[in-house]
């Protein structure tokens, strides 16, 4: 299987205007990210101009030859309105206005709360800033799936610890536990993580005092369950313009991260209720929504609603060759979206991701739930490796080496300090 590269594009039949740039913006500190990268390569290879927003010089996205300007933040732990100012500031040294694409959930709030400062030097879809945070907190979101009467899988959101103990004596494990509000800067967990039982649960919330607010969801089987994405692009009008659909094959952490590997298969039942769903709240821009099938009743369960670009969005395209990034600029520059199916077969493989992931999906009890072996037959596309544009390739594998080495050395500085006090 050869990995399939899009090459640089020198004409665009479907009419993507050059003279509109664009702003990739993340507030998060994301050294190696591979959805900004594709966002970079997206509109690059279409030739259109873009900047980002960069976690710093060496990041591997920063190193596209895509990327015409790197943008930093002075202090991302500023306040809001410190940030604003500094955006607005880059707004006003360029001489046209730019299309602001949020990469993150931090970047997505951020910009629909200040919109009205924003849109001044900026174009960007114009989803509310309550509706943004509606669906962008796992709270309100299982709110609204309840009124809208959207299958959620059965979700616990514990004020104190006494509440969490209480609720561990009676949960059926394995649970998925979250942050609430994944945009705030402080967390209660640093990643979204499973627990297989009661005594894992304590220490990984050992120092958990009640807030920042975090939930514990109920995890289907793997073998009763099915992992899949939806992803959109809506006008004003909340008319979905593209719908996509694929399967989540492998993840890291495993059933609880990021898409490592994912196929594009079409799924018109899902895109509709998706669709349907995008419509009744009047949700405007990108979305990036996960679904698990839970087999034992039929019903497809939203997981997360993501106001955003996902980071596999480079999963889907049409046969004219768009994807929702480029489905974004044809509409805010005013041009239409071509009529077109989506390519069905294509798969996306995070190769720092997808290394370790495979090893925790060959054990038995990881298995994934039917037709991950039968990728292997289908178009390719690689979230780093490219043949056009491969500095960030380079740039990622050293990065993470390098962490890994350090991870490592600290390990066993751990354990010799250990074995020096029990020697003691």
């Amino acid at each position: 299987m050869g990995a399939a590269v899009d090459a640089p594009v020198t004409t665009v039949p479907y009419g993507l205007d050059r003279s509109t740039a664009a702003l990739v913006l993340k507030v998060g500190w994301y050294p190696v990210d591979h959805g900004a990268l594709a966002v970079v390569r997206t509109l690059g290879r279409a030739g259109v101009p873009v900047d980002a927003f960069v976690s710093d010089r060496r990041a591997p996205d920063a190193r596209s030859r895509y990327v015409r300007r790197r943008y930093a933040w002075r202090d991302t732990s500023a306040p809001v309105a410190e940030l604003v100012e500094q955006l607005c500031e880059i707004g006003r040294e360029r001489p046209a206005p730019t299309i602001l694409l949020p990469t993150d959930d931090r970047a997505a709030v951020l910009v629909a709360d200040h919109a009205p400062q924003l849109s001044a030097r900026f174009t960007f879809a114009g989803a509310s800033s309550d509706l943004v945070r509606s669906v962008a907190s796992k709270e309100r979101l299982r709110e609204l799936c309840r009124r809208l009467d959207v299958p959620t899988p059965g979700t616990m959101f514990p004020s104190s610890k006494a509440e969490l103990r209480d609720y561990a004596d009676v949960a059926t494990f394995p649970v998925v536990v979250k942050n609430v509000e994944p945009w705030t800067a402080d967390h209660a967990l640093r990643r979204t993580s499973i627990v297989r039982n009661a005594d894992e649960l304590e220490p990984l919330l050992r120092d958990w005092d009640g807030g920042p607010r975090l939930l514990l969801q109920e995890l289907v089987p793997p073998d009763a369950g099915e992992d899949w994405i939806f992803q959109t692009y809506c006008d004003a009008r909340s008319e979905c313009l593209l719908r996509f659909t694929g399967r989540k094959l492998r993840s890291w952490p495993p059933y609880a991260g990021v898409t490592s590997c994912g196929m594009a298969l079409r799924n018109p039942h899902l895109a509709e209720k998706a669709s349907q769903l995008c419509r009744r709240i009047g949700y405007q821009g990108i979305a990036d929504l996960c679904w698990r099938l839970d087999r034992r009743d039929g019903r497809y369960k939203l997981l997360d609603f993501n106001p955003r670009v996902g980071s596999q969005f480079r999963l889907f395209t049409t046969t004219a060759g768009v994807d929702v990034v480029r489905a974004m600029h044809l509409d805010l520059t005013g041009r239409s979206v071509p009529c077109a199916g989506q390519v069905e077969g294509r798969r996306l493989v995070v190769e720092n991701l997808d290394l370790p992931a495979r090893a925790a999906y060959r054990r038995p009890d990881s298995a994934p739930a039917g037709g991950a072996r039968g990728c292997r037959r289908f178009r390719t596309e690689w979230a780093w490796l490219a043949r056009d544009d491969p500095a960030p390739f380079v740039a990622m594998f050293v990065r993470v080496t390098l962490a890994r080495l350090m991870r490592l050395l600290a390990s066993r500085l751990r354990r010799g300090r250990a074995r020096l006090d029990r020697a003691g």
